[in-house]
């Protein structure tokens, strides 16, 4: 696991300074994470890079994941696609699961810190603990709430009100809240493997493991197979493209624990590619993170056609290997892309198709693009950027608005 000054050749030395100074402001302070997934999704992935960080300058950082039933979970994702829009109603019976569930890991948890920072709706209910702990609370929404069906939001937000501090990752998902709200975007590890330099060999080596042929340009989307991913666009767009310039589409991806749709939605995907030689599914563990590092450096256009987003790591994950990146203008994904200078931002199928093949005919513009995307990642999207503001944001509440310089 890289340590704190390994970070300094990427982002500069004053940065890691300022790190550690932050850190003896907080020197022993309690921080416990709470989410509901070790292993799958951006929330478990950051967590595992960020934690160890924030011990290494002071601060006792630790991490719990919930547990929870297959109705409880089934229940979770019904609210997850909810508060992105799509219809539902909620009954006594679900409430009462939710409630049931909330319970028993109040019980079970190990929530005793200076500062609770509970991650999306899940574990939200834990708020309970507050009235017999000495502590500060953070409920951080990693979701797109800008349009939630009706009594999605109201679900959670009796729970959510009775924090000290809401996080969301982009402007657009902050919510009327009678508590004060912080924007602080996700991030990427530059040092992990996903994310680290590979050499062209590496590359290829894992690419023959995988089956990958380079005998023509590979089109990749990396994501869980999610209908709010949309892997069932991707094909059709891929399919349009494909007409006009010869090309492979990889999509890889795999589930996470609380994700009980994946299953479904990647048999459909496996439906709808029919067999097609140049359509690769993969269905990857959640430790394979050399292997995607590999297909997303060997893709000449990785994609995120995603119709919802909360943020869409894997779109920065793709600029930072300075690839040319097509992604559906949702969510927080125009944080990380500005049209036709860091990528492309799309609306439709028809929108995909055109810009996979105009990237693959116009290589310089293609490279321009990534170019450009690697540099707004370093800026913008990188672990110690993220490390800094969950840093503030515990100034904030241990030390009082008036320790915070807004600028």
């Amino acid at each position: 696991m890289p340590v704190l000054d390994d970070y300094a050749p990427i982002v500069g030395e004053g940065t890691v300074k300022e790190l550690k100074l932050l850190g003896d402001r907080l020197a022993g302070q309690r921080v416990v994470n709470v989410n509901s997934t070790r292993v799958g999704g951006g929330v478990a992935e950051i967590l595992t890079r960020l934690v160890p960080l924030l011990n290494e300058v002071g601060v006792k950082a630790r991490w719990e994941v919930m547990s929870g039933s297959e109705e409880f979970f089934e229940l979770t994702k019904k609210l997850h696609n909810a508060l992105h829009g799509r219809p539902a109603t909620f009954t006594a019976v679900e409430r009462e699961t939710y409630q049931r569930t909330t319970t028993a890991n109040l019980r079970a948890l190990d929530l005793e810190a200076d500062i609770c920072f509970i991650h999306d709706p899940q574990p939200a209910g834990l708020i309970a603990a507050r009235q017999s702990l000495d502590s500060r609370w953070i409920w951080r929404c990693h979701i797109d709430v800008s349009a939630p069906a009706p009594g999605a939001w109201e679900f959670i937000a009796p729970m959510v009100e009775k924090y000290d501090l809401s996080v969301f990752s982009a402007p657009q998902f902050a919510r009327s809240l009678p508590i004060p709200q912080a924007l602080v975007a996700p991030s990427i590890d530059p040092l992990s493997d996903k994310n680290r330099e590979l050499s062209k060999s590496e590359c290829e080596a894992i690419l023959t493991k995988l089956g990958i042929r380079s005998d023509k340009p590979i089109v990749t989307q990396v994501s869980r197979f999610d209908r709010w991913k949309d892997p069932l666009g991707v094909i059709q767009a891929w399919r349009l493209a494909r007409q006009r310039v010869d090309c492979q589409l990889i999509l890889a991806g795999g589930s996470a624990t609380d994700d009980p749709e994946g299953a479904e939605v990647l048999r459909e995907v496996r439906q709808q590619a029919n067999g097609d030689p140049d359509v690769h599914i993969l269905d990857l563990p959640p430790t394979a993170n050399l292997e995607i590092n590999a297909i997303q450096r060997a893709s000449s256009v990785v994609i995120q056609k995603s119709l919802k987003e909360g943020f869409g790591l894997t779109v920065s994950e793709a600029l930072w290997k300075a690839k040319p990146v097509i992604a559906g203008a949702v969510g927080g994904i125009p944080l990380q892309v500005s049209h036709k200078y860091s990528g492309i931002l799309t609306h439709t199928t028809e929108g995909v198709a055109f810009w996979i093949k105009q990237l693959l005919s116009a290589s310089d513009f293609a490279r321009r693009l990534g170019e450009n995307g690697r540099e707004h990642v370093r800026n913008n999207f990188l672990l110690t950027r993220h490390m800094r503001d969950h840093l503030l944001c515990f100034l904030y509440l241990l030390k009082g608005p008036e320790n915070i310089i807004r600028l």
